[in-house]
Protein backbone atom coordinates (compact mmCIF):
# COMPACT_ATOMS: atom_id res chain seq x y z
CA UNK A 1 0.00 0.00 0.00
CA UNK A 2 1.34 3.44 -0.84
CA UNK A 3 1.79 5.73 1.57
CA UNK A 4 -0.69 8.18 0.07
CA UNK A 5 -3.08 5.60 0.23
CA UNK A 6 -2.00 4.97 4.13
CA UNK A 7 -2.42 9.01 4.78
CA UNK A 8 -6.31 8.57 3.05
CA UNK A 9 -7.29 5.85 5.43
CA UNK A 10 -5.84 6.73 8.42
CA UNK A 11 -4.26 10.78 7.81
CA UNK A 12 -3.11 12.40 11.10
CA UNK A 13 -2.08 9.02 13.14
CA UNK A 14 -0.37 7.44 9.87
CA UNK A 15 1.96 10.75 9.87
CA UNK A 16 2.36 9.98 13.93
CA UNK A 17 3.38 6.14 13.46
CA UNK A 18 5.58 6.66 10.79
CA UNK A 19 7.83 8.72 12.87
CA UNK A 20 7.46 6.33 15.84
CA UNK A 21 8.67 4.07 13.63
CA UNK A 22 11.10 5.52 11.27
CA UNK A 23 13.63 4.87 14.73
CA UNK A 24 13.12 1.10 14.23
CA UNK A 25 14.52 1.44 10.49
CA UNK A 26 11.14 2.13 8.83
CA UNK A 27 12.63 2.03 5.28
CA UNK A 28 10.72 5.30 3.93
CA UNK A 29 12.85 8.37 3.70
CA UNK A 30 11.90 10.78 6.79
CA UNK A 31 11.92 14.14 4.03
CA UNK A 32 9.46 11.90 2.35
CA UNK A 33 6.90 11.52 4.89
CA UNK A 34 6.96 14.84 6.31
CA UNK A 35 6.83 16.65 2.51
CA UNK A 36 3.90 14.37 1.95
CA UNK A 37 1.61 15.22 5.03
CA UNK A 38 2.99 18.98 3.65
CA UNK A 39 1.01 17.98 0.10
CA UNK A 40 -2.30 16.43 1.37
CA UNK A 41 -2.56 19.14 3.50
CA UNK A 42 -2.13 21.66 0.60
CA UNK A 43 -4.58 19.61 -1.10
CA UNK A 44 -6.81 19.79 2.13
CA UNK A 45 -7.30 16.44 2.44
CA UNK A 46 -5.70 16.63 5.80
CA UNK A 47 -5.31 20.56 8.01
CA UNK A 48 -2.09 21.66 7.89
CA UNK A 49 -1.73 22.30 11.68
CA UNK A 50 -2.82 19.22 13.07
CA UNK A 51 -0.79 16.91 10.47
CA UNK A 52 2.21 19.40 11.13
CA UNK A 53 1.73 18.49 14.83
CA UNK A 54 1.16 14.84 14.70
CA UNK A 55 4.68 14.72 12.63
CA UNK A 56 6.48 16.34 15.06
CA UNK A 57 4.83 14.33 17.71
CA UNK A 58 5.73 11.94 16.48
CA UNK A 59 9.30 12.70 15.57
CA UNK A 60 8.96 13.79 19.14
CA UNK A 61 8.21 9.93 20.42
CA UNK A 62 10.44 8.29 18.09
CA UNK A 63 13.92 10.24 19.63
CA UNK A 64 12.24 9.92 23.59
CA UNK A 65 12.45 6.45 23.11
CA UNK A 66 15.73 6.07 21.24
CA UNK A 67 17.32 8.68 23.89
CA UNK A 68 15.35 5.76 26.75
CA UNK A 69 16.59 3.11 25.15
CA UNK A 70 20.20 4.43 25.23
CA UNK A 71 20.03 5.28 28.78
CA UNK A 72 18.37 2.15 30.05
CA UNK A 73 19.92 0.02 28.11
CA UNK A 74 23.34 2.08 27.01
CA UNK A 75 26.72 0.69 25.90
CA UNK A 76 25.20 -2.60 24.95
CA UNK A 77 22.85 -1.17 22.30
CA UNK A 78 25.59 0.65 20.48
CA UNK A 79 28.04 -2.28 20.40
CA UNK A 80 24.93 -4.14 18.75
CA UNK A 81 24.55 -1.94 16.23
CA UNK A 82 28.70 -1.42 16.03
CA UNK A 83 28.29 -5.40 15.23
CA UNK A 84 26.32 -4.47 12.12
CA UNK A 85 29.64 -3.50 10.21
CA UNK A 86 32.10 -0.99 9.52
CA UNK A 87 29.47 1.59 8.63
CA UNK A 88 27.71 1.23 11.53
CA UNK A 89 30.49 1.76 13.96
CA UNK A 90 32.03 4.67 12.08
CA UNK A 91 28.46 6.39 12.52
CA UNK A 92 28.79 5.34 16.02
CA UNK A 93 31.64 7.43 16.22
CA UNK A 94 31.02 10.07 14.51
CA UNK A 95 28.38 10.29 16.78
CA UNK A 96 30.12 10.69 19.82
CA UNK A 97 32.62 12.81 17.84
CA UNK A 98 30.26 15.36 17.46
CA UNK A 99 28.91 15.61 21.23
CA UNK A 100 32.15 15.39 22.24
CA UNK A 101 33.22 18.88 19.81
CA UNK A 102 30.12 20.56 19.77
CA UNK A 103 28.26 19.01 23.32
CA UNK A 104 24.68 19.17 23.51
CA UNK A 105 24.03 21.94 20.56
CA UNK A 106 25.07 18.28 18.33
CA UNK A 107 21.43 17.61 18.67
CA UNK A 108 20.41 20.25 16.97
CA UNK A 109 21.98 19.95 13.25
CA UNK A 110 22.33 16.08 13.86
CA UNK A 111 18.49 15.66 12.70
CA UNK A 112 19.82 17.38 9.31
CA UNK A 113 21.95 14.41 8.87
CA UNK A 114 20.18 11.15 7.20
CA UNK A 115 21.21 7.90 9.86
CA UNK A 116 22.57 10.03 12.24
CA UNK A 117 19.62 11.65 13.20
CA UNK A 118 18.07 8.21 14.14
CA UNK A 119 21.20 7.49 16.22
CA UNK A 120 21.77 10.38 18.14
CA UNK A 121 19.76 9.50 20.98
CA UNK A 122 21.20 6.46 21.39
CA UNK A 123 24.46 7.73 21.62
CA UNK A 124 23.23 11.08 23.82
CA UNK A 125 21.34 8.33 25.89
CA UNK A 126 24.05 6.08 26.44
CA UNK A 127 26.47 8.90 27.26
CA UNK A 128 24.16 9.86 30.29
CA UNK A 129 23.17 13.04 29.15
CA UNK A 130 20.27 14.56 31.25
CA UNK A 131 16.50 14.50 29.75
CA UNK A 132 15.92 17.97 29.96
CA UNK A 133 18.74 18.88 28.04
CA UNK A 134 18.07 16.37 25.67
CA UNK A 135 14.80 17.54 24.86
CA UNK A 136 15.38 21.12 24.41
CA UNK A 137 18.16 20.98 21.50
CA UNK A 138 16.67 17.36 19.73
CA UNK A 139 13.05 18.69 19.71
CA UNK A 140 13.89 22.36 18.83
CA UNK A 141 16.25 20.52 15.91
CA UNK A 142 13.55 18.44 15.29
CA UNK A 143 10.88 21.31 15.02
CA UNK A 144 13.13 23.28 12.64
CA UNK A 145 13.91 19.96 10.39
CA UNK A 146 10.10 19.66 10.02
CA UNK A 147 9.01 22.67 9.85
CA UNK A 148 10.90 23.06 6.81
CA UNK A 149 10.17 19.95 5.05
CA UNK A 150 6.92 20.28 5.68
CA UNK A 151 6.42 23.29 4.37
CA UNK A 152 8.05 22.11 1.01
CA UNK A 153 5.98 19.72 0.64
CA UNK A 154 3.25 22.04 1.20
CA UNK A 155 3.96 24.52 -1.21
CA UNK A 156 4.90 22.45 -3.87
CA UNK A 157 2.12 19.80 -3.53
CA UNK A 158 2.30 16.65 -5.04
CA UNK A 159 4.84 17.46 -7.61
CA UNK A 160 7.47 16.80 -5.40
CA UNK A 161 6.26 14.26 -2.78
CA UNK A 162 4.13 11.71 -4.67
CA UNK A 163 7.45 11.56 -7.17
CA UNK A 164 9.71 10.26 -4.29
CA UNK A 165 7.65 7.61 -3.51
CA UNK A 166 7.77 6.41 -7.63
Amino acid sequence: MEFEALLADFGYAALFLAFCLGIVGLPIPNEVVVMSGGAVSSEGLLLPVPAFLMAFGGICCGLTVGFVIGRYVGLPILKRFSARGPKFEKNIERAQQLVGKYGSAALLFTYFIPFLRNLMPYVVGANAMKYRTFALYAYTGAFLWTAIFFLVGYFTGSNVAWEAWE
